[in-house]
Order: structure tokens, then C-alpha cells, then sequence
């Protein structure tokens, strides 16, 4: 019985402490103030890249993603934030074929640096960097195509990864404020 009241107790004192990270807190103008409703006010410009490159269609697949992760895809409503996004890529090959000296599984990496702009005052309030690595297998020679598609597989996946932690860090900076 002792025990019990001990961590009743424990847990009465943490309990002012904890919020919810995606649910309501108090109204701000009769508006419920939530992490969702502040993401949803983050607009993302066009991530610029090279033309043509194999950058251009990762800053596209990103752009995409954030859209969709701040915001659902339908776009900022009133926005209070801009989210300034570059993206960067690279390969290295783990494992090379000692008979054809061909790749026979390599690793793509998508790095994102970021920074969330107040529009209202051009004042950058947090500014980052994220990375995911992904690997990769090449079957054999037969499959000509093959390496193209698992690379494009695994740099959506890592774009996806990477667009999720900025996500992350901005309801954590919405939330916290740092």
C-alpha cells in the first residue's frame, strides 16, 4: 500500500509537466493553439536545384513530402513560417563484384539543411541539418534496369525519412520553443 501512495505521489508531481505534443493547449483568439495548427502555417518555397540533375528530382520528392507532412498537402494556411530547405546526395559503393568489378550493393545518402524563417520579423529561429542513409542491392548483370529502380526506391525512402525528422523538429520547436 506504501508503494502504491509513493508513486501516486511520484506521479502527481510530474503530471503538470506533461503536454500532449499534437493536442490542443490553451486558445490564442479563440482559436485552439496545437502543434497541427502551426505546422499547418509553414510555407515551403520550391527547393532549388540544378537542373536535370538526379538532386533536382530528390528537392521535388522533399518539397512534396514537407507539404504533405506540415500540412496535408493543401497548403499553408496564413502563413507565419517559411521552412528554407537545401538538399545535397551521395553514393558509396559497400560491395563490388571481385569477378565483373561491378557494384553489388551501395549506399545513398540524403542530407537536408533547413531553416524555419518568422515571416513577420525575417528572423531565423531554427536552423538544421538532418541526413538517412539507405542501402541498396544491384542484382546481376541480367537485370539492367534494376540498379536504377532499388536507387530511386531507396533515395524516396530516404527523402521520406528525412522529410519526417524536419517535420519532428519543427512540432518540437513549436512545442518547446527551442
Amino acid at each position: 500500500m506504501k508503494r502504491l501512495a509513493a508513486v501516486v505521489a511520484a506521479a502527481s508531481l510530474t503530471a503538470g509537466c506533461w503536454q500532449p505534443l499534437y493536442g490542443t493547449h490553451e486558445s490564442v483568439g479563440g482559436v485552439p493553439d496545437s502543434v497541427h495548427n502551426r505546422l499547418a502555417a509553414v510555407a515551403v518555397p520550391a527547393i532549388k536545384a540544378p537542373l536535370g540533375s538526379p538532386v533536382e528530382r530528390i528537392a521535388v520528392n522533399m518539397h512534396n513530402a514537407l507539404e504533405f507532412d506540415l500540412h496535408g498537402g493543401a497548403g499553408p494556411s496564413a502563413p507565419t513560417h517559411r521552412l528554407e530547405v537545401t538538399v545535397g546526395t551521395t553514393q558509396w559503393t559497400v560491395v563490388i563484384d571481385p569477378i565483373t568489378g561491378r557494384p553489388n550493393a551501395q549506399v545513398d545518402s540524403v542530407v537536408a539543411y533547413y531553416q524555419l524563417v518568422e515571416i513577420a520579423t525575417g528572423k531565423t529561429v531554427v536552423s538544421d541539418s538532418t541526413f538517412a542513409h539507405v542501402d541498396y542491392d544491384i542484382p546481376g548483370q541480367e537485370q539492367r534496369f534494376a540498379k536504377q529502380r532499388a536507387q530511386r526506391n531507396a533515395e524516396d525512402l530516404a527523402t521520406q525519412v528525412v522529410a519526417e525528422r524536419i517535420r519532428n523538429r519543427l512540432a518540437s520547436y513549436f512545442v518547446a520553443g527551442t
